[in-house]
């Protein structure tokens, strides 16, 4: 697949740079926001088209998919030019900022009959998805409880502060959580939580600084999903327990886009009497699971199907605004 990419700040390089590198599929055009990015690109991507207007990129007749690298707001008005344009498009997370936003897009895509695929690259992680396969495959007994933390410094600012735009970013909710959100419903699946409470501190931009939800579901389970901004580097904890076994897992890192990442996995399984370490073979964390997660992702494109639909995104998004209202009104919301 010939790919166009839309946006050329700090985490579409890192996009850039994965499709780059991939053996299958290219990358042949660039939309930057200003002529410094246009110069940057041009200097790293010699061969490909570049351009401070989406517009020119759009219509070129090689590009395929769109891979939209943006600020959450202009996540729905792009993909759906792309869609107009004729193209298949790859939208970081969140969906958009509303539900509202999520059905508009939703609606374009049917009308033309292409393809939209979210990116969640923790799903592409050895780390991370281990303790998937070892829940689905009962290798715990039945799910009971899960701990999905994360203490990490605060969010960076984004290009003329964005990220602390309410307006713009919709809620930090939809920023990181929305990752660990989606890890629980992979994780617990079937099982869909029928209950939230949410308790947080709100920063001086009114946005959640501190963050804790806990959900509920039919069979008596629960999870508990955290984040404090208020803290120092980036540390991820998730733990695992089910009727006849449990999981622990770390992650740590300077930053989140480190490349000298810390990181182990322990479980005591069903029949086992002690916890002991389990083996991850390749470097985890999302500078390495991205490249895996777009190359399958464009290889879905090609087969016609969507790796990560965009009706779980729309999902994904109403259960983290919900999250949101609970902590807001300060009470149990049925989901």
């Amino acid at each position: 697949m010939n790919v166009a990419l839309i946006g050329f700040g700090a985490w579409g390089q890192i996009h850039a740079a994965s499709i780059s590198q991939s053996n299958r599929h290219s990358l042949v055009a660039i939309a930057c926001h200003s002529p410094g990015s246009v110069e940057k690109a041009s200097d790293r991507y010699p061969h490909a088209f570049i351009s401070t207007e989406i517009q020119e990129v759009l219509k070129r007749p090689e590009v395929d998919v769109v891979d939209v690298v943006l600020p959450t707001h202009l996540h729905v008005p792009v993909a759906i030019e792309a869609l107009r344009a004729g193209k298949h498009v790859l939208l970081e997370k969140p969906m958009a900022g509303t539900l509202k936003e999520c059905d508009i897009l939703l609606e374009e895509v049917k009308k033309h009959g292409l393809i939209l695929t979210m990116v969640h690259e923790l799903r592409c992680s050895l780390q991370w998805k281990w303790i998937h396969e070892a829940i689905q495959s009962g290798k715990i007994g039945t799910f009971r409880y899960g701990l999905f933390n994360l203490f990490r410094f605060p969010y960076r600012q984004g290009s003329q502060h964005w990220r602390y735009d309410r307006d713009k970013v919709g809620s930090w909710v939809l920023e990181e959580p929305i990752h660990f959100i989606d890890l629980m419903l992979w994780y617990v699946s079937p099982l869909k939580p029928s209950h939230v409470t949410a308790w947080g501190n709100p920063s001086s931009y009114g946005l959640t600084q501190d963050f804790t939800a806990v959900f509920e579901f039919p069979n008596g389970a629960h999870t508990v999903v955290s984040q404090t901004l208020s803290g120092f580097q980036h540390h991820q904890v998730v733990e695992i327990t089910g009727t006849e076994g449990a999981l622990r897992s770390l992650w740590s890192g300077a930053m989140d886009r480190t490349d000298t990442p810390e990181f182990s996995l322990y479980a005591q399984l069903k029949g086992e009497s002690a916890a002991h370490p389990i083996p991850i073979q390749e470097k985890s964390g999302e500078l390495f699971e991205i490249q895996k997660y777009l190359d399958s992702a464009l290889d879905g494109i090609e087969q016609g199907v969507s790796l990560y639909p965009p009706e779980e995104e729309r999902e994904l998004v109403r259960l983290c605004l919900e999250a949101e209202r609970a902590l807001s009104v300060r009470k149990r919301i049925s989901l």
